[in-house]
C-alpha cells in the first residue's frame, strides 16, 4: 500500500534536487525554499550564516520550545556532477520505475524531503517534545556549517535529547563511524631555472617527500588497528586526494599544494599522526632555505561517532524500526558533532551510500516510504512521552 505522504515527498525531492547546491556554490535559494515550506508549521525558524560565503544553516522547531526533543539533521550541499557521465540531467529529478534519480537524492535530500513532507503531520499532533529540522551547509568539505548551528542551539535552545542524521544507510541504524580530518599542506620553495636546480628549492620534490611520509604513517596505522575493530578497513586511514605545483618542466617549482585526509578510528590515532607530521615538517624545513615554509591548514576536523550502548537515540531508533540490529560505517557524518555537544546521535536515512557521489545517484520509492513511516512513528512517540 502506497504511503499517503509519498507523493508529497516525491514532489519536494524534485524541487530540492533542482537546486544545484554543489559545495562551491551558495545554498541560500534552497534555504529560502525550505523556510517557506516549514514556516506554516514551525513555532520558530532560525538561520545561522557563514561568515565568509553566501551560505546558511536552518533550524526549525515544530511543537513546544522545550528541551528533550529530536532533531532531524540533513546537509544541503552535494558533490559535483559531470553531466557527461549521467544518463539524464543530474539536477532534474527523474522517476524511472521505482527509483528517483538525481544528484543528492540519496545523499541526502531524500531524507530532507521526507522530513519536510511529514512537517504538517508533526504540527497537527499534540507534541510533548519538539521535532527540530536542521539543514546545514558545507558538510562535504569538512562539516563547516554544523558547528555554527550547534553553537546556536547551545545558546538559544531548545536542546534536543537525540539527533537522527539522515545519511543514506538504507534505514539501517548506524551507531558508530570514523572521524574525518581534512588538511591542505602548502610547501613554499624558491623558483628558479631548471638548468640550475641547486639555485632554487623545488617545492614539488619536497611535496613528494611529504606524501611519502603520509604513506609511511598510513602503513604504520595498519598495525595500530584495534583488536576486533568493527570497521572496514579496521584501521585509521590516510589518503592523498590532490596535488598541484610548479609551472613548467624547465622551472624549479616554487610552490606545491597537497590536499589529504585522515579517517581516524580513535582520537589517539589522530593525535599521533598530527604530532608525527609536526616533527617531520620541522625536520624537512631545516633542509630548506629560511624563506621557505611548510604550512598545514585544517579544513575540518570532525571526530567520529562513538558507540554508546546506553544511548537514548539508539533505543529510540530500535523501537521505531522494530529491530535490534545496529552497524558501523567507515564514512564520516555530522553525528559526531552532535554527540560532542551532549546530544545522543545515530545515523539513519533512506538510500544507499553505494550510489552517493556516483553518476545516476538514486533513491528508491520503497526507501522513501519506509523513512516516512519511521518519521510518523517518531511523531506519535513524541506525542506520548
Amino acid at each position: 500500500m502506497t504511503h499517503p505522504l509519498r507523493d508529497d515527498a516525491m514532489f519536494l525531492l524534485g524541487d530540492l534536487v533542482g537546486f544545484p547546491t554543489v559545495t562551491s556554490e551558495s545554498n541560500l535559494d534552497l534555504i529560502e525554499y525550505v523556510f517557506d515550506v516549514l514556516e506554516p508549521h514551525a513555532t520558530e525558524i532560525r538561520l545561522t550564516h557563514s561568515p565568509t560565503e553566501p551560505k546558511a544553516n536552518l533550524l526549525a522547531t515544530i511543537g513546544p520550545a522545550t528541551d528533550g526533543g529530536v532533531i532531524l539533521s540533513a546537509h544541503s550541499d552535494v558533490v559535483p556532477a559531470d553531466e557527461i557521465d549521467w544518463t539524464g540531467a543530474p539536477f532534474v529529478a527523474m522517476r524511472r520505475e521505482q527509483r528517483i534519480y538525481g544528484r543528492g537524492t540519496a545523499d541526502m535530500k531524500g531524507f530532507l524531503a521526507c522530513a519536510l513532507a511529514t512537517a504538517p503531520r508533526f504540527a497537527g499532533l499534540a507534541l510533548n517534545k519538539p521535532v527540530q529540522i536542521a539543514v546545514t551547509f558545507d558538510e562535504e568539505v569538512g562539516c563547516r556549517g554544523a558547528p555554527l548551528l550547534i553553537d546556536d542551539l547551545r545558546t538559544h535552545g531548545p536542546k534536543p535529547a537525540a539527533a537522527i542524521v539522515g545519511e543514506p544507510t538504507e534505514l539501517g541504524i548506524v551507531t558508530a563511524h570514523k572521524g574525518c580530518y581534512e588538511y591542505t599542506t602548502t610547501i613554499t620553495g624558491i623558483e628558479g631555472h631548471g638548468s640550475q636546480p641547486d639555485q632554487g628549492v623545488n617545492a614539488v620534490q619536497f611535496g613528494a617527500r611529504y606524501i611519502a611520509k603520509l604513506m609511511e604513517l598510513a602503513d604504520v596505522l595498519k598495525a595500530r588497528a584495534p583488536e576486533n575493530s568493527a570497521y572496514d578497513p579496521p584501521h585509521t586511514t590516510i589518503s592523498t586526494g590532490w596535488i598541484q605545483g610548479g609551472s613548467a618542466r624547465n622551472v624549479v617549482a616554487g610552490e606545491c599544494v597537497v590536499e589529504w585526509e585522515m579517517r581516524p578510528v580513535s582520537r589517539s590515532d589522530a593525535s599521533w599522526v598530527l604530532e608525527s607530521l609536526r616533527e617531520y615538517e620541522m625536520a624537512l624545513g631545516e633542509q630548506m632555505a629560511p624563506e621557505c615554509a611548510i604550512v598545514t591548514v585544517s579544513e575540518g576536523e570532525v571526530d567520529g561517532l562513538e558507540d554508546d550502548p546506553g544511548s537514548a537515540a539508539i533505543a529510540m531508533m530500535q523501537e521505531l524500526l522494530d529491530t535490534d540490529e545496529v552497524s558501523t560505517v567507515p564514512f564520516g557524518t555530522e553525528a559526531g558533532l552532535y554527540q560532542q555537544a551532549g546530544i545522543a546521535a545515530v545515523v539513519c536515512g533512506p538510500g544507499s551510500i553505494d550510489v552517493a557521489h556516483q553518476p545516476d545517484e538514486y533513491v528508491s520509492l520503497d526507501q522513501l516510504e519506509a523513512c516516512l513511516e519511521m518519521l510518523e512513528g517518531l511523531g506519535e512517540k513524541l506525542s506520548r512521552n
